[in-house]
């Protein structure tokens, strides 16, 4: 009978001892929640003012406490306020180093680049020339219709109504200006 009324009478006590320390760490929780959530708009405010908005403050705050969860054993409890502060200055200033970098990068316009070979590029432009010189040596007549309809796109009847000539005289233009650009162009092939 002692031995029954001594285990629930220990029990009792004991659990009321778990209470109170649960009540007891609730309440380090809670003073420790509320000193950490007003050091979080402190922080937030204190980067807002010297940085602006621009950079995040309210992501960089949850940057450096994710930093100081990992480095929680490695950090003092006197000194937990000005290492958040230290760690929310440099993540900052390294925020605005990356931006720097990046509008650097995009002022920098690529190197135009192609795949053609400088023999290419250069019979290219040989080619440009001579082709504007055969153009040059077309009778004008010619050279108009053959233009308005290769250059901007033209059908042979808006050709003819623009003229003022006839469908088949626009055709046998266009034909007579390809026949004399084939002649003085190698590898001349336009559709």
């Amino acid at each position: 009978m002692f031995l029954k009324f001594f285990i629930a009478n220990c029990f009792i006590n004991w659990f009321s001892i778990i209470e109170q320390l649960i009540l007891l760490i609730s309440r380090k929780k809670t003073k420790v929640f509320i000193n950490t959530f007003v050091l979080t708009n402190r922080i937030q405010d204190f980067l807002t003012y010297k940085y602006g908005s621009q950079f995040n403050p309210q992501d960089t705050v949850q940057e450096i406490f994710i930093k100081l969860w990992n480095n929680c054993q490695k950090v003092s409890l006197e000194k937990v306020k000005s290492y958040l502060f230290t760690l929310a200055n440099n993540h900052t200033l390294n925020e605005i180093k990356h931006q720097k970098v990046v509008l650097k990068y995009q002022k920098i316009s690529p190197a135009s680049v192609t795949n053609e070979s400088p023999e290419f590029i250069m019979e290219e432009e040989q080619f440009l020339e001579n082709y504007k010189k055969a153009l040059e040596n077309l009778s004008e007549d010619h050279r108009v219709a053959f233009l308005l309809n290769k250059a901007e796109g033209k059908k042979h009847q808006e050709i003819a109504d623009m003229l003022g000539v006839t469908r088949k005289v626009v055709e046998h233009r266009i034909y007579g200006a390809f026949k004399q650009l084939k002649t003085e162009l190698e590898n001349f092939n336009l559709k």
